[in-house]
C-alpha cells in the first residue's frame, strides 16, 4: 500500500485527541522532572546489567556452565529492556531534570542494545501525534499477530538470532539488526516491502538531517561493537561480546511478553487513546524493567510526565479509564482477537469504558497537555 508524503500528512491529519482531564495544578505535580528518580530508574536499571553482567564474566572464569547460563538468561532479560523500553523513555527526555544526563543514558543504551534513536525520534514523534493513523503513524502497523510460535518463542527465550522486522518498528534479531545497522551505516535501508523498512524509508525522505545522524550513529555502532569484537579476539576474553554486544538479543521472553500489549488487536484510526492503546498491571519489580510503560493509555495521554509518575496519573484518572488488564488477560485478549480477525479482517477489540467515563472533549487541551516532551527532531518540533 501507498502513503502520502509525511509532509503532506502534517498539514491535513489533525486528529482531536480526547484526553482524561485533571486540575492543572496535580498536572503540574506530574509533569515535574526529578534527578534523583532520574538515578534510580536509569542508574539502578544500569546497576542491574553491571551486576548480572559481572555473574556472567565469574561464572563463565569459573568454567560453572550451569550458573553460567542462569546468569546469562538473567543478563539477557535485564539487558532486553534497554532496546525500545528504556530508550523510549529517555528519548521523551522526561527521566531527568538534568538534560545532559538523559542523553548520556540515551545514547549509553541505544549503543549496548543496537537501536538508532535519531531513526526512533523522529518514528515515535509521528507515533504520538496520529497514535495508530496509518498515513501519519506506521511504527505500529495494525493488525499485529501475537506470535506464540514454537520456534518464535524459542528464540524468545534462548537468543534471538534469526526474527526479522515486520510491522513494528524495530531492526528484528541479532543478524537482522547487524545487517540493516551496516546498510544504515551506507545510507540505505531494507527492502521496502517490509512495513517497518517502508516506513523508515518515509521518515528519512521526510527528514533529512535526521538521516545524516542516523547513519553516523549506525557507523559509530559499528566501530564500538567492532572494537569489542577485536579486545575479545586478542584478550581471550570471548566472553565480552555475550556481555556487552549481544546481550540485548537474549531472553527477549519478558519484553516480547510484555511490550506486545500496548497496541495489538486495538483499534486504529480512532481518536481516543483508550480504544487504541491498553494499560496492564504488572508486578513492582517487571514495572521497573518496563520503565512504568504498563500504563501506556495514560502515557500516551500525557507522554510529557516522567515514566516514574504515571502510577499517580493513572490514579488521579482512573474513574475516566478502563480498567487495567492483567498481563495474562491481555493476552487472552490479544490472541482471541487474531482469532477472530483470520476470519474476519475488520474485527478489532472494542475496550470497554467505565461507566463514570467521559467521551466528549471538553475543552480544547492546553499546550503543555500535548506534550511529548523533548522527543521530536529539530525538523518537526
Amino acid at each position: 500500500m501507498s502513503y502520502q508524503p509525511l509532509s503532506e500528512v502534517r498539514e491535513t491529519l489533525k486528529p482531536q485527541w480526547y484526553r482524561s482531564k485533571m486540575p492543572p495544578a496535580r498536572f503540574r505535580e506530574f509533569s515535574r522532572r526529578d534527578d534523583a528518580k532520574g538515578w534510580f530508574q536509569a542508574g539502578g536499571h544500569f546497576a542491574l546489567f553491571c551486576l548480572t553482567g559481572l555473574a556472567v564474566y565469574l561464572t563463565w572464569a569459573l568454567n560453572l556452565w550451569f550458573l553460567f547460563a542462569i546468569a546469562l538468561f538473567a543478563h539477557g532479560t535485564v539487558a532486553s529492556f534497554f532496546k525500545g523500553t528504556a530508550v523510549h523513555e529517555l528519548g521523551h527526555g522526561t527521566v531527568f531534570k538534568t538534560k545532559w544526563l538523559n542523553d548520556f543514558f540515551l545514547y549509553l543504551f541505544s549503543l549496548i542494545s543496537w537501536w538508532n534513536p535519531f531513526d526512533y525520534a523522529a518514528s515515535h514523534t509521528y507515533h504520538h501525534r496520529y497514535t495508530l493513523h496509518p498515513e501519519g503513524d506506521r511504527e505500529v502497523l495494525l493488525p499485529v499477530h501475537p506470535n506464540v510460535g514454537r520456534t518464535f518463542l524459542l528464540q524468545m527465550f534462548t537468543v534471538n538470532i534469526m526474527t526479522q522486522p515486520g510491522r513494528t518498528f524495530g531492526k528484528g534479531g541479532f543478524v537482522s539488526a547487524v545487517w540493516l545497522t551496516v546498510l544504515d551505516a551506507l545510507g540505505k535501508t531494507g527492502p521496502v516491502e517490509v512495513p517497518a523498512n517502508e516506513w523508515l524509508e518515509a521518515l528519512h525522505e521526510d527528514q533529512p538531517d535526521q538521516h545524516r545522524n542516523s547513519i553516523r550513529w549506525s557507523r559509530i555502532q559499528l566501530a564500538f561493537h567492532g572494537t569489542v569484537l577485536i579486545v575479545a579476539m586478542v584478550t581471550g576474553l570471548w566472553v565480552l561480546p555475550l556481555i556487552i554486544t549481544v546481550p540485548s538479543f537474549i531472553a527477549n521472553w519478558l519484553s516480547y511478553f510484555v511490550g506486545l500489549t500496548q497496541h495489538c488487536g486495538l483499534m486504529e484510526g480512532t481518536n481516543d487513546f483508550r480504544k487504541s492503546t491498553r494499560s496492564i498491571r504488572l508486578p513492582k519489580f517487571v514495572e521497573f524493567l518496563y520503565w512504568h510503560m504498563n500504563w501506556h493509555a495514560e502515557h500516551h495521554m500525557y507522554a510529557g510526565i516522567p515514566c516514574y509518575n504515571l502510577p499517580m496519573l493513572a490514579e488521579e484518572i482512573r474513574d475516566d479509564m478502563p480498567e487495567p488488564r492483567t498481563l495474562t488477560g491481555a493476552w487472552r485478549e490479544m490472541l482471541d482477537t487474531w482469532e477472530r480477525q483470520k476470519i474476519d479482517p475488520d474485527y478489532v477489540f472494542d475496550t470497554p469504558l467505565p461507566a463514570t467515563a467521559k467521551t466528549e472533549r471538553q475543552q480544547p487541551p492546553e499546550v503543555e497537555e500535548g506534550s511529548i516532551g523533548d522527543l521530536a527532531p529539530r525538523g518537526l518540533s
